[in-house]
């Protein structure tokens, strides 16, 4: 067992999630990296999700880890997440965000807390850093794995300005990344109709001139059901949504939501980055030949050929 290698603050959303969360907590207990306590946020459950953490709970309890179970706002899963990130316990070395309705692979925590501690001026003290990594995307039954996208091009601001590439459910933050979006978290809050809490932390940490680390090893089982909140982003039917949100303004709305949020907490980006920002801001307003020029002279990117196209399209509809 590793231990030794400092306190992880799990952070998990719940929500009806009695079927599934018996084999998500019992994959936490599983862990490796052994250090760890769980603050769930239970988002006005009906079903049997509070009698199953209190369960938890006190098993927890005997082996002197703290599981601690919070009433959330009840304005949906984002605002759920975000009042967990801005209340994150700030003794915690590290903090996870988790599902309420995966299964951990056992090494979840501990190559998240292996791979931040390699950075420069190593440990929870260094640069704000996040970690996220692939997934084996399941069906309800855990069968049938296939594993998520995997990207050739570099995390960074350009990137996570018009693309999330780190999966909410593998997340994990060093102290210095939780303390920033402990910071930022108010002006996100903010924002009612703010996308995802994933791509906005991707955007956060590159923002601020952080390090974004995405392993190409999957660490757990993303299971996809009729009430998955959002779902896989690999094959066909994924690609045929992105046509669709970009058509039907769904892209263009989260842009303008998330530039909200960025820009309420500006004061936490670099000079740089905040130049980015007001220049992306300004772009979308701009006629059809400023706004192909803006995007060619701003360097913002997708990941793929296909995504790459798929935001050209937008800004030629001024659908940015």
């Amino acid at each position: 067992m590793m231990t030794g290698a400092g306190r992880v603050a799990i952070l998990m959303g719940v929500y009806n999630g009695a079927a599934d969360l018996p084999e998500q907590l019992a994959s936490f207990d599983a862990q490796t990296h052994t250090d760890w306590e769980l603050v769930a946020s239970d988002d006005g459950s009906s079903d049997d999700s509070a009698r199953i953490l209190d369960a938890f709970a006190a098993e927890q309890a005997g082996r002197g880890r703290r599981v601690t179970r919070r009433a959330g706002p009840a304005r949906g899963f984002v605002a759920n997440f975000l009042s967990l990130l801005a209340d994150a316990p700030e003794g915690a070395d590290w903090v996870a965000l988790s599902d309420q309705d995966d299964v951990w692979l056992p090494d979840r925590l501990a190559r998240g807390v292996a791979a931040l501690s390699q950075l420069p001026e190593n440990g929870p003290e260094s640069e704000p850093a996040l970690y996220c990594s692939r997934s084996w995307i399941v069906d309800e039954r855990l069968q049938n794995p296939r594993l998520s996208p995997d990207f050739g091009k570099p995390p960074g601001f350009r990137n996570a300005l018009v693309q999330n590439i780190a999966p909410g459910n593998t997340i994990l933050l060093n102290r210095a990344a939780a303390a920033l979006a402990r910071a930022a978290a108010p002006a996100a809050q903010a924002v009612p109709d703010l996308p995802v809490h994933d791509w906005w932390l991707y955007q956060l940490v590159t923002g601020a001139g952080g390090r974004v680390i995405r392993d190409p090893a999957p660490t757990l089982y993303y299971r996809q059901h009729d009430s998955n909140l959002i779902g896989s982003n690999d094959g066909h039917r994924a690609r045929l949504r992105r046509i669709a949100m970009v058509l039907d303004g769904r892209f263009g709305a989260w842009n303008t939501a998330n530039l909200a949020a960025l820009s309420g907490a500006g004061d936490l980006l670099t000079e740089d980055s905040r130049a980015l920002l007001q220049g992306f801001a300004a772009l979308r307003g701009r006629g059809l030949a400023g706004r192909l020029v803006g995007l060619g002279r701003s360097g913002l990117y997708r990941q793929t050929l296909y995504g790459q196209t798929a935001l050209w399209v937008a800004a030629l509809l001024g659908r940015l």
